[in-house]
This record gives C-alpha cells, structure tokens and sequence, in this order.
C-alpha cells in the first residue's frame, strides 16, 4: 500500500454538532461502568413520553397499504392540505408554496442551498442549534452570528442584528421557541425583526419547531402572520409537538410577496426534485396529528412545566450558577460564572459524575460567558439525581482549577 492519504473536502473541516459530539466521550465513560444520567438530547422518546396513538395507528395503516413506494417531491395530498389548514391556524395567510421532507433539517438544510451563495451570509441566533452553523460551514458561507439577550428573557438583541447587516446578508434566522434557551420571541421583538428584513429584503427562516410546547400559559406567534408581504419561511414537523423524532418529517411553509418569491420556490423545488421524496408512510401521519386530537400536549405541558420549576430552581440554587426560566420547549440554558471554558467544565462533570449535558460554546454564546445546555425530559428524580450531582462537582471544580488558576 502506497503512503496515499484521501483529503476530505475543506467545507467539512467546520462542521461541528456538540449535542452529538460529546456523545463520543459520554460512551468512553460508560464504559468504566459509572452510572450515567442523559440530559444531553431532545428525544422525548427516550423517557416517559409516546406520540399520540392515532400518529401511530394512521402511519401503521400506510404501510400496510403499501404505500411504501417514492411520495411526491412536495409530499402527499392530505399531509399537504393538513399542513396549510394548520398555516391558517397560526395567522399565516399569502401562503405560496408548502413542502414536506426528512425532518425540518432537511427543509432548513434544502432552503439555505436554494439562496446563499459562496462568500454571502445569513444572520444566525446565538445561542442557537448548531445545525444551522453546520450547513453554512458545507456550503462555505460567511458566519454572521447575532446575540440573543439573556438579561431580557433571551430575546434576539435588534441592535445587535442591525450591526450585523451588510451587503452580504441574505437571511436572518430565527428560532421560536428557542433551542437552547427556551425562550419565546414577543411580537414586539418579531415585529422589529420584520422591519429589518423588509428595509434590507431579507429573507426570514422562522424555525418554530416547538410552537406548540408553551407553559406558563404562554402564546406563541408566528412572524409570518404579523406581515403577509415579508418573505419567511416557516419550518415545523412532528418531531417535538407529537414525540416522533425517529420518524424524520418535517415541513416549510413559504409565504410572503410572489413575485419577489416565485424564482426562489422554484429553485427550493428544483433541490426537492432531485432528492426525490421525504419518508412516504410517515407522512400519513401529519393530518391526523395536526388535525386530531391534541390532549397529549395538555398532559405534555404539565409534565414538562414541572420539570422546568425543578431545574431552574434547583440552578439557580448552585453558588456561581444561573438559569434564566425558560418559557418554551424541553431546553435550559444556565450560566455558569468564574470559569473560563465551559467545554472543560462538560468534560470533567461527564467524567467525575456521568452527568451529560452539553457545554454552551457549542450552541455560540456572548463572548466571555459560559453556558452549558440541559434538556429536561426526564422524570423528576431523574432530574433531581442529576442536579444534585452538578451542585456537588461545581463545587469541586472551581476549589480544583478555579483558585489555583488564580495563584
């Protein structure tokens, strides 16, 4: 065998994904035997959750009628017409095209191939879910981070953003709710967002993926019905609202004005085409869920809030840490203070206690502050164990590499 070493291509060399990256160290500790306690990814199904049984029966009945086959580029009749009754639901109207496809990744993945071009950048949330960084570093963009607020409940900072625009924009992103914060834009902030996209004809990704897991009473607004003119793009799919992460189906709305839209849905449809078809049998399940019965999210909410009041309580109880409450999803975001490198800090807690979350620096944060993420999905004494657990190791850390860092 020749010395002959085969070169990967550039564009993966800044393709990071933390929430499974730290899972590469998580299974080395597992190993030794240490009991470990999962709070790392957002997967219902791994705890006490199911999606509603009729998703189940309905998806069941499709392959057994043997619609296993290829599905339209666009996705099936009835998860189409499901999926725009439920775009009129949350306010959007001058809907110009809808599609459904392997998860909202793909669609994200799919609408960002279709508008940027090399050099050029889109506006991301920082802190935000690392896929988007991820397809911008394979397709070669430009990072344009914007910052979300954490002394204003997480909301994207607008100065922030307007600093960030340059000839080069293309898109601003927007998470709602937020992933890895939990937090849920106002209509005020939305409104501000909406402004700027029309002032530098921006096109708006709206990922709202978890819209429908609310607590506290809270409403969620959709940015595409405050304004049917703004070009947005809204994504949603099954995995969270109705617990079927494994299923991969996901959906874009596209509204806005046609004419300045028209060449770009069809460029979007050009990419749909060519990758064929999203998981046919699945997509028998978008109508039943969206337009079924909806009591397993009641049930969902309560759980969920009370997980919630566990982990910010018990945060916020850790000397030198702090937890903004989240107001959406399954996701915390705490701060820790006094460290230096919230990566190292995951590390030694994974090793030291079998705790795994996921270091901030993975999801982008403000420089100078250090985070890391908890998903709250599993039961209270799950949970209970787990903190307990960070409270004792913060301590520790910071008497072991904190103060003899200072000396």
């Amino acid at each position: 065998m020749s010395n002959f070493v085969i070169k990967p291509a550039v564009r993966t060399q800044n393709v990071t994904y933390a929430v499974r990256d730290i899972v590469v160290l998580a299974n080395q500790v597992a190993k030794t035997g240490k009991e470990m306690l999962y709070l790392n990814i957002g997967d219902p199904n791994l705890f006490d959750w199911e999606p509603p049984r009729h998703l189940i029966e309905e998806t069941y009945k499709a392959m057994l009628k043997n619609f296993n086959g290829y599905a339209p580029s666009s996705g099936i009749k009835p998860a189409v017409e499901a999926i725009e009754k439920e775009a009129d639901k949350k306010g959007i109207n001058n809907v110009q095209d809808i599609f459904v496809t392997t998860g909202a990744s793909e669609a994200i993945d799919v609408c960002l191939t279709a508008l940027v071009n090399d050099g050029e950048n889109v506006l991301t949330p920082t802190p935000g879910y690392p896929l988007y960084t991820a397809i911008q570093s394979k397709l070669q963009t430009m990072e344009n981070p914007y910052y979300l607020d954490e002394s204003n409940g997480w909301q994207p900072d607008i100065n922030d953003i307007k600093s960030k625009i340059n000839e080069k924009t293309r898109a601003i992103i927007i998470i709602n709710p937020n992933n890895p914060t939990g937090s849920n834009n106002s209509s005020e902030t939305l409104r501000q967002i909406i402004k700027l996209a029309l002032e530098h004809n921006l096109v708006i990704f709206s990922d709202e993926i978890y819209d429908k897991l609310l607590m506290d009473g809270k409403k969620h607004t959709s940015i595409a019905s405050l304004n049917p003119e703004v070009p947005v793009i809204t994504f949603g799919g099954l995995s969270k609202n109705y617990m079927v992460p494994g299923f991969r189906i996901g959906w874009g709305i596209v509204s806005g004005n046609r004419e300045i839209l028209k060449d770009y849905i069809e460029a979007i449809n050009k990419l749909l085409r060519a990758r064929l078809s999203a998981n046919h049998p699945e997509q028998y399940g978008i109508a039943p869920s969206l337009l079924g019965d909806q009591s397993h999210l009641e049930i969902a909410m309560k759980k969920l809030t009370k997980r919630r009041d566990l982990t910010v309580e018990m945060m916020n109880a850790v000397p030198g840490i702090s937890c903004v409450a989240p107001e959406g999803s399954f996701y915390a975001f705490p701060r820790i203070e006094n460290i230096s490198d919230d990566a190292h800090w995951t590390q030694e807690l994974i090793k030291e206690t079998g705790v795994v979350v996921v270091h901030g620096s993975g999801f982008g944060q403000l420089p100078g502050t250090n985070h890391f993420r908890i998903v709250f999905l599993p039961p209270e004494n799950i949970l209970e164990k787990a903190y307990k657990a960070i409270a004792q190791f913060h301590g520790k850390y910071v008497e072991k590499f904190v103060k003899v860092s200072v000396k």
